[in-house]
């Protein structure tokens, strides 16, 4: 139990005083990038999808 007690006495310390925190500034910076980054792929992907479907669609269609 004592190891249990050390390990999280430990990984409390390290994350107040050794870990280094990125500012509020920074945060909402990566997190408007990751929002852009996320719209943007989610884009490509529903404009591959329509592409891919049309595609097929011409394809199977040509068959008939």
């Amino acid at each position: 139990m004592s190891k249990l007690t050390n390990y999280f006495r430990e990984t409390t310390e390290e994350m107040r005083y050794k870990v280094t925190w990125p500012s509020f500034e920074e945060l909402q910076k990566s997190a408007g990038l990751v929002l852009i980054g996320s719209l943007v792929f989610a884009a490509v992907v529903g404009l591959m999808d329509i592409i891919f479907k049309t595609g097929l669609e011409a394809f199977y269609n040509s068959f008939r």
